[in-house]
């Protein structure tokens, strides 16, 4: 199990509704060691892969975490969130009879390119040493800075509205609750992000993931085999 001290990158498709610390903290009870981290953040609704460093290849995170990123997901439209995801209750319904198929391809290609970004209001990201989403949550408003990011790719998969299915391929720091939001601003009815599962990470790809009960089940077998060699 010293194996895991050396440094190992595992591959895990998160599951929903865990925190991608759930996920870290699982793997660290499971090889019973203390440095164990992850390689960037997914939501709790969010599925999909999750790069997991241990022992010395924690030191390569910021390494994976800046390297390109794939989703797929579905975009609502109609309404709008405060979280921009389902992590809170929809609102500010609107009519969507008006918006077609074209509206919505011309819309897409707005966000392909460099564009500016403004990180959601509940978010992890610190203001003077607190979460934003922490502020939020006291109804405290904050003004987030817009980022610059980079969507190289943003295609529809398939429209069944209200819902929206896509694609997206964009750099590191980049929202797709964010984008979603302002989708369906541009959109001119509203939007928020209803599903997203992470299919790759740089050359990372979810088909070689594995889940967490299959990790569990491999650690467990091989402790077994270790022990019986051992006595």
């Amino acid at each position: 199990m010293n194996s895991f001290e050396e440094g190992k990158v595992l591959l895990i498709n998160k599951p929903l509704r865990w925190t991608s610390f759930d996920v870290v903290k699982k793997v660290r009870s499971l090889i019973k060691i203390k440095k164990v981290g992850h390689a960037g953040t997914l939501d709790p609704l969010a599925t999909g892969l999750l790069i997991v460093c241990t022992g010395k290849f924690t030191k390569k995170i910021n390494e994976y975490m800046a390297q390109e990123k794939e989703y797929i997901g579905t975009i609502t439209i109609g309404a709008t969130t405060p979280t921009y995801d389902l992590e809170s209750e929809p609102e500010n319904f609107k009519p969507i009879e008006y918006i077609s198929d074209r509206s919505i391809s011309d819309t897409v290609l707005k966000f392909i390119g460099t564009i500016q970004q403004i990180p959601p209001a509940h978010s992890a990201i610190k203001v003077d040493g607190k979460r934003v989403y922490e502020l939020a949550r006291q109804g405290k408003e904050v003004k987030l800075e817009p980022r610059t990011i980079t969507i190289r790719e943003f295609s529809i998969i398939k429209i069944e509205l209200p819902n929206v299915r896509f694609r997206v391929v964009c750099s590191t720091g980049t929202y797709i609750r964010s984008l979603a939001h302002d989708f369906g601003h541009t959109l001119g009815c509203g939007a928020y992000l209803s599903s997203l599962c992470r299919t790759r990470i740089g050359t990372f790809k979810l088909e070689d993931a594995m889940s967490i009960d299959s990790f569990e089940t491999m650690i467990r077998l091989e402790r077994s085999l270790y022990q019986n060699t051992k006595g």
